[in-house]
């Protein structure tokens, strides 16, 4: 007989509206024009939404220059610098901008308070596609780049008395909130955002994880290696108290031996993670256990983002 295991499934956990949004523009863009469609970086970070929409005739570059002039092209979720679309009209190129609207209230944060005469700093992670595409909303050098509290006291602002914060969506929010502190306390005039930038969906999985924490031998984070809020998942249930907490691609990553003893696992999604990931994993823990499911709800989400309106004119 299988031995008995409780899985806390955590809500709100998978898509978040920017990622469900990026999705159906390609989706919607292949409708209307046809295959093949080219996609500027990964549309979203996680392989199996993007191998999905390969079948489907997308093609992934990494830069304009690999793209054909004659086809449209369609720009991330993470956002790209001003430099992209601006390439794209200098070559008369067709492109439609899945930049998710959060991402996007970012870059106007940074344009306006560089136009207030305001330095900026951003809290990210160097070298990430929503980093370098906020960024390069602005010129070279405008923009001042830290990660953690030690970086801080590195900044050589030219005006200390003239700065102002914006943040990486996808941070985990704990750690962000003590670079602020950092930030705050060498430089008490600096301008933080009307509204916080880690973005709804970051904060409210994150929630769910810590929710969760107490209850659970071990968590399980579906999400790729290479999805910054699902990276983020993990480092929260370990900081929350999970003494093994994982991230896994699919049900066939996960390591059997290292939940040997667990009588309470916890399940979440990062945001660019489809629920028929969730439910495979789900399947392979049915497969092996006598299986409980319970519910951690911290938050309910009914946020959608309308498609840009070249779509929404030209596909019937």
């Amino acid at each position: 007989m299988a031995e008995p295991l409780t899985l806390y499934l955590a809500a709100p956990r998978g898509f978040c509206a920017g990622v469900d949004r990026a999705i159906k523009i390609v989706e919607m863009a292949l409708e209307k024009w046809g295959a093949p469609v080219y996609v500027r970086h990964e549309i979203v970070h996680n392989r199996y939404v993007v191998d999905g929409l390969k079948a489907k005739g997308a093609v992934f570059v990494e830069e304009l220059s690999d793209c054909p002039p004659d086809r449209p092209v369609v720009f991330s979720a993470h956002g790209v610098p001003k430099s992209v679309p601006a390439e794209a009209e200098d070559r008369n190129i067709l492109y439609v901008d899945a930049t998710c609207p959060l991402v996007s209230k970012v870059h106007r944060e940074a344009e306006r308070h560089f136009r207030n005469g305001l330095q900026m700093v951003m809290i990210g992670h160097a070298g990430h596609p929503e980093v370098i595409g906020t960024m390069g909303q602005l010129p070279p050098g405008a923009v001042l780049l830290v990660e953690t509290p030690a970086d801080v006291a590195t900044l050589a602002p030219a005006d200390p008395g003239r700065l102002a914060y914006i943040t990486q969506t996808t941070l985990s929010v704990d750690d962000t909130a003590e670079v602020v502190a950092a930030l705050r306390a060498c430089f008490p005039a600096i301008v933080g955002p009307h509204k916080e930038d880690i973005c709804y969906a970051t904060t409210n999985r994150q929630e769910a994880v810590k929710a969760m924490a107490s209850k659970v031998d071990a968590l399980l984070v579906i999400g790729a290696p290479n999805s910054s809020n699902s990276q983020r998942l993990v480092e929260v249930g370990h900081r929350a108290g999970c003494a093994y907490a994982q991230l896994v691609q699919r049900a066939a990553e996960i390591d059997w031996r290292a939940l040997e003893g667990a009588r309470a696992v916890g399940i979440t999604a990062g945001a660019s993670a489809p629920e028929v990931l969730v439910e495979e994993v789900v399947a392979a823990f049915r497969a092996r256990y006598e299986v409980t499911e319970k519910l951690v709800e911290t938050a309910q989400e009914n946020i959608e983002f309308k498609v840009p309106r070249i779509l929404r004119t030209l596909v019937a």
